[in-house]
């Protein structure tokens, strides 16, 4: 074994060691301390229980999971015709979009919730379907690279032409030639905007809409290990919905391709 590979090992290990410490060994002490009865070694389910019997603990958690699925599939139908027009046709305008892609990173979050608001239809205002369109506004930066990179990975411009030589529409070419083929693009950006709609707190705070996050920053001041079982719920949670999405996602990209 060369120095060079020994290295690689040494850094692996290390690394895999720091993640342990850091982000394992800390959500494996709060699951157990979650499970406990205060002041004895006995472990029980209480602290969940007190969890869901909580007022609004399913009306916030629906809703959302309902605000981020809706901005998910808004951002998917907004970004995949964008991004494969910006590939086809239109690169002079694609430094443009990508900087306007980027400028949730940099403006200040209050700017953008009150500023964007106040320019909404009264209709939306009014209604906390409002927050669907910010939380594709805070996912544009990561939707925008991983459709890209996705996009540069195929040769699309052949794929168009020989679509549209066979006589496909814009439509059927997008729809039945290019997702396929950039799907795991497409999962991407859906996962990036799902995760992101889930755990979005100061744009829903400031706009006094009640949201799984902001709900438990108020159930969390009143029971300790409440909050602590609150916690592993919001992360075990997410993890496996996430993970039940990539299964759906992958079983789906099997079937099509057994079609084809």
């Amino acid at each position: 074994m060369n120095q060079k590979m020994l290295r690689k090992i040494v850094v692996i290990a290390f690394a895999v060691i720091l993640g342990v410490i850091l982000f394992v060994i800390p959500v494996i002490a709060s699951s157990i301390y979650s499970f406990q009865k205060p002041g004895v070694h006995d472990f029980t389910l209480d602290s969940y229980r007190w969890l869901i019997k909580q007022e609004g603990f399913a009306t916030s958690l629906i809703t959302t999971l309902k605000l981020a699925l809706l901005a998910g599939i808004l951002n998917i139908f907004l970004m995949v015709p964008t991004m494969v027009y910006l590939n086809v046709k239109g690169m002079r305008y694609k430094s443009w979009v990508e900087f306007i892609c980027i400028l949730p990173l940099v403006i200040p979050v209050v700017s953008l919730a009150i500023g964007a608001q106040s320019v909404m239809p009264t209709f939306i205002q009014n209604t906390e379907y409002e927050l669907v369109f910010f939380f594709v506004i805070i996912a544009l930066p990561f939707t925008y690279r991983a459709l890209d990179n996705s996009l540069q990975a195929v040769p699309l411009k052949t794929l168009v032409e020989a679509s549209r030589s066979l006589g496909a529409s814009w439509n059927r070419t997008i729809t039945q030639v290019i997702v396929p083929a950039i799907r795991p693009g497409i999962t991407s950006a859906l996962f990036l905007t799902f995760a992101l709609s889930l755990g979005e707190y100061t744009i829903t705070s400031l706009l006094h809409w009640e949201t799984f996050p902001t709900w438990t920053v108020t159930a969390a001041q009143l029971n300790l290990l409440g909050a602590i079982a609150l916690s592993i719920f919001s992360f075990v949670g997410a993890l496996l919905l996430l993970m039940v999405l990539a299964l759906f996602a992958g079983n789906t990209k099997e079937k099509s391709q057994a079609v084809n």
